[in-house]
């Protein structure tokens, strides 16, 4: 159930990586918050915590992409937009649902670790191997 850093999410950008691993540290954390189903705020808080790093990881994203002049960063923002509007629901979900219920719990895992898996082993690798190529165009 619990997200786990592997090599293969890794971008090659240190500093992204070290973003997606703390990513994967605030799932988990809300992951955790949710064991104890009765403690709505508990949740709520975990999933605030995981809210603020995701904008604040997807303005160094989208930042990245403006100064490398990626081609796909429209593509991008949309996608993290998807996220952006998945916690917005699981924000309402949690109000409406008075605490972190079983569906919650499953839309934390198919609609955000999962999402974001997806989301670093394609977009964000391409993005990758854009800069990869941007900067080494001699050795190609």
């Amino acid at each position: 159930m619990y997200a786990e850093f592997t090599d293969d999410l890794l971008t090659g950008n240190k500093t992204i990586d070290s973003q997606h691993k703390e990513l994967i540290s605030k799932i988990n954390d809300l992951l955790v918050s949710c064991e104890e189903r009765s403690n709505q705020s508990g949740a709520a808080k975990m999933l605030n915590f995981l809210a603020d790093y995701t904008e604040f990881h997807f303005k160094a994203e989208e930042a990245l992409q403006k100064e490398i002049e990626y081609p796909g960063l429209k593509e991008h923002i949309e996608k993290h937009d998807e996220l952006r509007n998945t916690v917005q629901e699981l924000h309402e979900m949690l109000t409406e649902e008075e605490g972190p219920t079983d569906a919650f719990v499953q839309k934390v895992s198919e609609k955000v670790r999962d999402w974001l898996f997806y989301h670093i082993q394609t977009f964000d690798r391409s993005v990758a191997e854009y800069n990869f190529m941007r900067d080494n165009a001699d050795r190609i």
